[in-house]
């Protein structure tokens, strides 16, 4: 199960302590979801205990399958390893801010960026790989967030100098912490492996230095027990970069960082923070909270100049009653997205979803977009299917249903928006996304 020489080196780290971390590799694997507040209050029956150190966050019994439920199709939680919940948890973004998180995919910690700022300032999202790029923006799709920027580039891309107010770095690393998870992580590791990423996590750390602001927030993030890629990375950067510190934060569930493990360890080292899955119920992470002593203020990003929009958009909002934020509208084609005002230029990068997307425009006729859908908790035409029925299966797999409505019907189940249908002539149309839709 394990990598060959990976007991051998977490022996020799830990010590004393390695039996209980061997013993955690026979227990069962904690799983976890976290609440969306936009869409739900309240968890699923089966889970009662919380994780401690997110807000909306739950275990769940393994034997379950939440991921089955229409529930989860319309973003009323996300599955999460509950570990995972802790980067997002001490980034504590506010309402408001200037968000990044640069290494986002699939999107559980961005989502979890996005719950905490409740709709306000701006959240951006950025992945490097494509294929990994597109799940992330579904997920941000599916949990009804309407003021992130979804980017696909390369980090060193990334043109925003000293102006976000917190920077979550969720860095690509050996994955020990997902030996259980993914079979390839154990086939990819090896301490060639360690040493790649370690060289990569500096320079990605270092490229986010420098789109932070002043008296700003930057979490360091791996799901990797190697000193390497976690004490010693920060170490690096610490020396390199004078005005960061490591943030005194309480974290009382966390162990702290291992400056022992390093040669010659910066200041500040120890105040890192470890999840050990012989410690917590999680398969382990490392944070390091760091912020930006530097003088000075915030850089002013260029804005993005907004568009008018359309007359079928607009008699559409108006004829609903649907009440946008505060934002600019912005086009891509026959395509229509309601963006945050501090929306900065998106000249020369590749933008996946921009806000909120709206809708089409196609030959004089409005027609809402999924993600519209999902944004909206009420709309004066609704379908309420009822959780395990025939009708709520029949809306999954793209079939028609009887509906007395006639026009833009909002499909929901539990309270929950699934998406959208069109009544006429008795029947309701679907217009479930045919990528979404299931087989049975």
């Amino acid at each position: 199960m394990l990598p060959k020489s990976f007991p051998e080196r977490m022996s020799r780290l830990l010590g004393d302590e390695y039996a209980a971390f061997l013993a955690s590799y026979e227990r069962p694997r904690s799983v976890g979801l976290r609440m969306n507040p936009r869409k739900a209050a309240l968890p699923p029956e089966y889970c009662t205990e919380r994780v401690p150190w997110a807000e909306n966050g739950y275990y769940y019994p393994p034997e379950e399958r939440p991921g089955l439920s229409p529930l989860h199709d319309a973003g009323a939680y996300y599955l999460q390893e509950p570990s995972a919940m802790a980067p997002a948890a001490l980034l504590d973004a506010q309402p408001g801010e200037l968000v990044l998180d640069l290494c986002a995919a699939p999107g559980g910690k961005s989502t979890q960026i996005a719950a905490a700022m409740q709709g306000r300032g701006l959240l951006v999202c950025n992945e490097i790989h494509p294929k990994r790029a597109r799940v992330l923006a579904s997920n941000i799709e599916r949990m009804g967030v309407s003021n992130a920027l979804v980017l696909n580039e390369h980090p060193a891309r990334l043109r925003f100098p000293r102006c976000f107010d917190r920077i979550l770095v969720d860095a690509p690393c050996s994955g020990e912490g997902m030996f259980r998870k993914e079979e390839a992580a154990v086939t990819d590791w090896s301490e060639g492996t360690v040493a790649m990423c370690a060289a990569r996590q500096t320079e990605i750390l270092a490229t986010a230095a420098q789109m932070l602001r002043p008296g700003g927030r930057l979490v360091y993030s791996t799901c990797t027990f190697s000193p390497e890629e976690n004490e010693g990375v920060i170490s690096r950067f610490l020396k390199e970069h004078p005005d960061f510190s490591v943030a005194r934060v309480d974290a009382p569930w966390f162990a702290p960082g291992r400056p022992d493990w390093i040669a010659e360890p910066a200041e500040g080292v120890e105040r890192t923070f470890r999840l050990w899955p012989h410690k917590v119920r999680g398969e382990g992470h490392f944070a390091a909270v760091l912020e930006n002593n530097a003088a000075g203020d915030a850089e002013h990003l260029e804005p993005q100049s907004g568009a008018a929009l359309p007359a079928p958009v607009r008699d559409f909002l108006r004829e609903h009653e649907i009440v946008l934020p505060e934002g600019i509208a912005l086009p891509f084609g026959e395509t229509w997205f309601w963006a945050p005002r501090a929306l900065p230029m998106l000249r020369g990068l590749h933008v996946l979803r921009a806000g909120l997307e709206l809708g089409e425009v196609r030959k004089g006729r409005f027609l809402p977009a999924h993600a519209l859908a999902l944004w909206l908790e009420d709309f004066p035409r609704t379908a309420e299917l009822a959780a395990g029925s025939r009708e709520l299966a029949a809306y999954l797999r793209g079939e028609t249903l009887p509906c007395a409505c006639t026009g833009w019907t909002l499909v929901r189940t539990e309270g929950c928006s699934l998406g959208w249908g069109y009544g006429a002539g008795g029947i309701l149309k679907n217009h479930y996304p045919k990528g979404l839709r299931r087989k049975n």
